[in-house]
């Protein structure tokens, strides 16, 4: 068998530099790494041993991210798929095993308590990658309470705790400004959810109290600051609740708020919804924009070849970014007292054909 000595020894390099070279360390250049990659394939070296690795270092090599809802929505969400991409792009990461732990909401909600989500950090990741967990949610306490490293994407957001997200309430102040400032008083507001309890339907002020979903809560609060500032209230919104993210939920929900036949406009807390919203209003006959108008946000793809109004934000920036942040702190860890890593992205309108001046009555 080839060992590290022959590599090295042919490589004309120090045993610890062939151990550098495959540890990614920033101690051997990129051209010696090469050159140290090229002899060993020659030699038919298959690399470290990563078993043995793992039990000096400590380090299993793989992280998690823990997604909320069924595997299917991690990899069919435009969201997720790009927060995947963009996990992917970090290149520390390249040769680290990245495991994907879906949560069932329905069946946390129902149950009250964790069941088996424990079983993301029972040795199986070095680190984890949280996105868009509800408030409270067990996974998390499980993690703070086994100071197992990781960093947030969007919520929950914890005071002390690695985080990366967007400014959501400015953010979805700036959708509902761009409607008032187009003239609509009639607005619908198409949300995912406000808790995972499989709700659906209208949303009243007590259903927004309960919430638990810090993002949907932030922007449903945006939308009402910006639409007191013209004098209109809680009971002014016609508010609906789709209960989940996938695109046949927003549609039935869309349907319902459209149907109504009151809204001139529609400010949906997703592409995803938005874009559900409008194969509604096309199936109701209605016209985008000239009998409601329709904005959303993300920026997915689809939305440009949908002409959708949004707000966008930098997707696989985040995840690249939570990638980072995770990567520097399994390598280093932080003081105690060190402050944790936040990363605030900057969001912007992106206007297109969905929406317009509402219809003349």
């Amino acid at each position: 068998m080839v060992s590290m000595k022959d590599v090295a020894r042919e490589a004309g390099v120090s045993q610890p530099a062939v151990s550098y070279a495959y540890s990614g360390s920033t101690k051997v250049s990129a051209a010696q790494r090469e050159h140290i990659f090229a002899v060993a394939e020659r030699l038919g070296y298959p690399g470290p041993d990563l078993r043995a690795r793992g039990l000096r270092s400590g380090r299993i090599g793989a992280i998690g991210l823990v997604v909320m809802d069924q595997l299917s929505y991690a990899c069919d969400d435009p969201w997720a798929t790009a927060l995947l991409r963009g996990i992917s792009s970090v290149n520390e990461l390249s040769n680290v095993a990245l495991t994907l732990f879906p949560m069932n909401s329905r069946r946390l909600e129902e149950e009250g308590h964790g069941g088996d989500v424990h079983l993301a950090v029972r040795g199986l990741v070095d680190g984890l990658i949280i996105s868009t967990l509800p408030d409270d949610h067990p996974t998390v306490q499980y993690v703070i309470k086994r100071k197992v490293p990781f960093v947030v994407v969007d919520s929950p957001r914890i005071e002390g705790v690695h985080y990366v997200g967007i400014d959501d309430r400015s953010a979805a102040r700036e959708q509902m400004r761009h409607l008032l400032e187009l003239g609509h008083r009639k607005i619908g507001v198409l949300l995912e959810r406000l808790k995972p309890d499989g709700y659906r339907g209208m949303v009243d002020q007590r259903r927004f109290n309960r919430s638990t979903e810090l993002i949907v809560r932030e922007r449903l609060t945006g939308y009402l600051e910006e639409a007191a500032e013209v004098g209109l209230g809680f009971d002014d919104l016609q508010i609906i609740e789709a209960g989940g993210f996938d695109p046949l939920v927003g549609y039935s929900a869309a349907t319902t708020l459209l149907r109504k036949q009151e809204a001139t406009a529609v400010v949906a807390c997703s592409d995803v919804m938005a874009l559900a919203c409008m194969a509604a209003a096309r199936d109701l006959d209605m016209d985008v924009p000239n009998d409601v108008s329709i904005i959303g946000f993300d920026d997915i793809p689809e939305a440009t070849s949908k002409g959708l109004t949004t707000i966008r934000q930098p997707l696989l920036e985040k995840g690249e970014c939570a990638a980072r942040f995770l990567t520097e702190i399994l390598q280093t860890p932080p003081a105690p007292d060190e402050p944790p890593k936040i990363k605030i992205y900057p969001t912007r309108l992106v206007v297109r054909i969905s929406t317009a001046r509402p219809p003349r009555s």
